[in-house]
């Protein structure tokens, strides 16, 4: 045994490349025990502002680490441009769910260093499911993706609709983990080994292609994944848990966990399993089709804002879908692409709804919108953008998103699924312009406010129903700065990247590009 010790070699380190899974990891330690003092300065303000400071680290050492394009811990897990640019998208999705948060009642209820750390942790966990090269890695980055959400949705302990969103996240993602952990094992049974290169080779050399074995375990790897995708007809979890969660962790959730989800998909399937893309390229395109019909049609009858963005991100994960199925760098392009452009859309949406439900104390009804042209421009102009970006305008990232994957699709002898996506778009017109006409055609309605110029509660809020023994009542009037300048920020990016894309596009080509190195 001492001999077999001797000979053992720990594998070597590229602390470079590791950097920022290291920055990620000691800030959120240093959230959870500054978060353990007593001062409410030091809870209310330090710990969020903590938070924030590594996240921008983590980023800056992503920017610091573009090109190397290393292979880490064996092959196992990849720190290439893709990963790192799907990384700024989770630091910047995080980000925003701290700006949103920081007067909200989510960390103040679970505890701010217990909040803040397990947002840092979910991001950790995108970030190595994201670079994964292997599937033991791979379920790993996914469960440490998963069990801080679980636990963030439910923050809002003194909500009934936080608790319930909280407990089907985890009931439905611990049978999607199942699912997931079933399918990995086939595919490992199949090929006798988890690394993607070998996975590669095997499918290559062995003919599995039409194995039932290994068929079998890429039908539930789909399954598993396609339930952190949002993917009909697994998306049934996404319109409750949406609505329910506090909508900072909403807003993040929809953005990060999909660009999370969707990186893995790439990997898994333009680089493991690309032998057999004929096998799985035609049931992607059968599901990105299902996917785009289910979310724009559910999301037409929605009256909550939440419930009809959970239905708009069904069908957008239709649309990427459509860069996965095409299985070429282009497609890869495409995605990475659309996802940045989405995080931009998504953001300025969710904290224009932030603000309303704070404001009103009305929850997300689609009516908390009626007058906010006349009333609050500034989140009138960032809704409208954000709508008109989602359904894929001129001017705006969501045109260029969707054209660059239809251009793919066509590319790539797919060009009816181009076609979906266009008619996809018409359709989710129909209610993309009826939040337009809220914000912009309807009159505001009349509020009683509660002394100090709050308005009075009226029904149950998304954001809580009252902080009775918190700090007096703000003016309606006076909006909080930092949610608003999410909003604004965000509509402006979605604007400047609708007229000039070409950083974006930039930022998408090195992702593709990385996939290179591994072939």
């Amino acid at each position: 045994m001492s001999l077999l010790l001797a000979q053992a070699k720990a594998p070597e380190l590229d602390w470079a490349a590791l950097s920022p899974l290291v920055a990620l990891t000691a800030g959120l330690c240093l959230v959870l025990l500054i978060g353990l003092m007593r001062s409410p300065v030091v809870r209310t303000q330090l710990v969020p502002a903590l938070t924030l400071v590594t996240l921008g680290v983590t980023a800056g050492l992503g920017v610091w680490q573009w090109g190397e394009n290393a292979i880490v811990i064996e092959r196992t897990l990849a720190l290439d441009d893709l990963t790192l640019a799907l990384m700024m998208i989770f630091c910047a999705a995080a980000a925003a769910a701290v700006l949103l948060s920081w007067r909200g009642l989510a960390p103040a209820s679970a505890g701010h260093g217990e909040f803040y750390c397990l947002l840092l942790a979910s991001v950790l966990g995108m970030v190595v499911l994201s670079g994964a090269l292997n599937l033991v890695v791979l379920f790993i980055g996914f469960e440490l993706l998963s069990i801080p959400l679980y636990v963030l949705c439910a923050t809002e302990m003194r909500r009934e609709t936080s608790l319930e969103s909280g407990l089907k996240y985890l009931i439905i993602g611990s049978v999607g983990s199942a699912t997931l952990v079933y399918g990995l094992a086939f595919v490992y049974g199949a090929t006798g080994t988890t690394g993607f290169e070998d996975i590669a080779v095997a499918v290559r050399e062995q003919a599995l292609a039409g194995d039932v074995l290994f068929l079998t375990g890429v039908a539930l790897t789909v399954a598993g994944l396609a339930f952190k995708a949002s993917v009909a007809p697994f998306h049934q979890w996404t319109p409750d848990v949406y609505e329910g969660a506090p909508t900072p962790i909403t807003a993040f959730m929809a953005v990060a966990t999909k660009a999370a989800a969707f990186g893995v998909l790439i990997r898994l399937f333009d680089l493991a399993l690309i032998g057999a893309a004929e096998t799985w390229g035609p049931a992607f395109a059968a599901l990105a089709v299902v996917t785009i019909v289910v979310g724009n049609v559910g999301a037409i009858g929605q009256s909550s804002l939440k419930r009809l963005l959970a239905y708009s991100s069904v069908a957008q994960a239709g649309y990427m879908l459509a860069g996965l199925v095409v299985s070429t760098r282009l497609g890869v392009q495409a995605i990475v692409f659309y996802l940045a452009a989405y995080l931009l859309m998504n953001l300025a949406a969710f904290a224009v709804i932030v603000e309303r439900e704070r404001e009103l104390g009305r929850g997300d009804d689609i009516s908390t919108l009626n007058g906010l042209g006349t009333e609050r421009p500034w989140l009138a102009w960032p809704m409208t953008i954000a709508m008109l970006a989602l359904a894929g305008f001129p001017a705006t990232a969501g045109f260029f998103g969707k054209l660059y994957l239809i251009q793919a699709a066509v590319a790539n002898d797919y060009a009816w699924l181009g076609v979906v996506i266009v008619l996809g778009s018409a359709i989710s017109l129909a209610y993309y312009l009826r939040v337009i006409a809220a914000v912009w055609s309807r009159a505001p309605e009349e509020r009683a406010l509660v002394p100090g110029g709050r308005p009075a509660m009226a029904g149950g809020s998304q954001e809580a129903d009252a902080e009775e023994e918190s700090a007096a009542p703000r003016s309606a009037a006076l909006a909080q700065p930092e949610v608003v300048a999410v909003a604004v920020v965000a509509a402006l990016a979605t604007l400047f990247f609708g007229i000039y894309p070409e950083p974006l596009f930039d930022v998408a080509t090195a992702a593709g590009e990385a996939l290179r190195h591994l072939l």
